[in-house]
């Protein structure tokens, strides 16, 4: 089973857990990340790494984000959605969005 990114990241695109993926499989969109499940091999490297919380194993994702299975396979593939295999600065305003819940309202698909 993939690891997948939840809403946790949406506003904040920490990008610590890119950089210890063995597979490079994150991709970046204007304000989150995504794991191609196709890539990834569940090594959970990036579980730590992630200063929000916003990456779970699909088999341990709570109900009410079952749903980012489904959109993290789906930006994976979006056209304009492109692998990031460094480390970035956050969000300029990820402090303010870090502890806010339910931002799924707030995804950019493009810019």
């Amino acid at each position: 089973m993939p690891f997948v990114v939840t809403d946790s990241c949406i506003a904040c695109k920490y990008t610590d857990c890119v950089s210890v993926c063995p597979m490079d499989c994150f991709v970046e969109g204007p304000n989150f990340l995504a794991i191609d499940p196709d890539g990834c091999i569940d090594c959970s490297m990036c579980v730590p790494e992630c200063p929000v919380g916003a990456i779970y194993n699909e088999t341990d994702l709570p109900d009410a984000l079952k749903h980012f299975t489904d959109l993290n396979a789906k930006l994976a593939k979006h056209p304009g959605w492109k692998p990031i295999t460094q480390a970035q600065a956050p969000m300029p305003d990820h402090e303010q969005w870090r502890d806010v819940e339910g931002k799924i309202d707030m995804l950019k698909m493009s810019t």
